[in-house]
C-alpha cells in the first residue's frame, strides 16, 4: 500500500484506472462533483474503487464544506450553507450531523472539513466565506462543532489548512502564497483554532497548507517543511492525528509529481492527495513514495 489518496476522472472507473489502482494499491480515494451524479451511481463507483485494493477500511474522501465547496448538490442532496453564514455553534453542529448522514449513506467515510482558517480582510478570496469568522475564538468554537457533528454521524473530519491559510495573499491553486506576518501574531490568531481542535480531539485528520510563512521557513511551503510540520503543527499546535497534504496538482508546489510527493512525505505528511491527473502522472506520484 502506498500513502496516496487518488481521485478518478468520471462516474465510473476506466479500465486504465482500474489496472493502475490495482497495481499501485493506494491508501484511499477522493470524490469530486464530476464523480457524483446520483446516490446509486456514487455507491457503485465507491464499490469499484474499493474492489481495486486489497486492504480493508479504505478511506473514501470528499470535500463537502458548504457554500462554494460542495461536491454533492441538489436535487439528490441537500443544499449546504457557506460557513460564514452560520450564526451559532448549534447550527453548525446540526448541519454537520445532517451532512454526515448523507455521506455515510453513500459509503463516504472522510470529509475534508472543517475549514479552521480565519477570515482575513485583504487576503485572497480562496478562503473567504469558507471561514466561519475573523475571530479565532469563534472559528475554534464553530470548527469544533462541525468536527463533532461529523464524528457523531460516523464521518472522520479533516481539519484544514494547517497551520492556517486565511492570510494567503493569492490562491494556492494558481500561485505560491507567501505570508510575511510575524510569528507572534500568527500564534495569537491563525494558530489558535488549530490548537483548540488539537487539544479537544485526537482522531480527526489534518490537511496542510501550500503556503510559505516567511518568518518560520522562508523556502518551503508548510506541506514540504519539516520544520513547520514538526515544530509548529505537531509540537506547538499539538496536532497528533493523520496528516495529509493538500492536492499535489496545485500550482503553489514546484517540481514534478515525483518530487512533490517525495518532499511532502519527507517533511512529515502521512499521505499525499492527488485529486486529478493522467495515469502517467499518478504513476509519478507512486514513484515518489518509493523514493521516500
Amino acid at each position: 500500500m502506498i500513502p496516496v489518496i487518488y481521485g478518478c476522472e468520471g462516474l465510473t472507473l476506466t479500465q486504465e484506472e482500474q489496472e493502475f489502482f490495482s497495481k499501485a494499491q493506494p491508501l484511499g480515494f477522493i470524490l469530486f462533483e464530476r464523480n457524483c451524479q446520483s446516490p446509486k451511481q456514487v455507491k457503485e463507483l465507491i464499490a469499484q474503487l474499493k474492489a481495486c485494493v486489497h486492504h480493508s477500511d479504505v478511506p473514501i474522501l470528499i470535500d463537502q464544506e458548504g457554500g462554494r465547496v460542495v461536491r454533492l448538490k441538489p436535487p439528490h442532496w441537500l443544499p449546504r450553507p457557506a460557513a460564514k453564514t452560520l450564526s451559532s455553534a448549534q447550527a453548525v453542529y446540526d448541519n454537520a450531523l445532517s451532512m454526515a448522514h448523507e455521506l455515510a449513506d453513500l459509503g463516504i467515510t472522510v470529509n475534508c472539513a472543517p475549514c479552521a482558517d480565519l477570515l482575513i480582510d485583504g487576503a485572497a478570496d480562496i478562503i473567504g466565506d469558507r471561514a466561519f469568522n475573523k475571530d479565532p475564538l469563534i472559528v475554534a468554537e464553530y470548527s469544533l462543532a462541525m468536527l463533532m457533528g461529523l464524528e457523531d454521524g460516523g464521518i472522520i473530519p479533516v481539519i484544514k489548512h494547517l497551520p492556517g491559510h486565511g492570510r494567503a495573499p493569492v490562491d494556492s491553486h494558481e500561485e505560491l502564497p507567501i505570508v510575511d506576518t510575524d510569528l507572534t501574531t500568527l500564534r495569537q490568531t491563525d494558530f489558535l483554532p488549530f490548537k483548540a481542535l488539537a487539544s479537544a480531539n485526537e482522531t480527526a485528520w489534518g490537511m496542510t497548507a501550500h503556503v510559505i510563512y516567511s518568518e518560520i521557513d522562508p523556502v518551503n511551503v508548510a506541506t514540504q517543511s519539516r520544520h513547520i510540520i514538526e515544530e509548529i503543527v505537531r509540537t506547538e499546535i499539538g496536532f497528533k492525528g493523520f496528516l495529509v497534504s493538500d492536492c499535489l496538482t496545485m500550482k503553489a508546489l514546484a517540481g514534478n509529481f515525483e518530487e512533490k510527493t517525495r518532499k511532502s512525505l519527507q517533511a512529515g505528511c502521512d499521505a499525499v492527495l492527488m485529486c486529478k491527473g493522467s495515469v502517467e502522472e499518478f504513476a509519478d506520484v507512486a514513484r515518489g513514495c518509493e523514493i521516500n
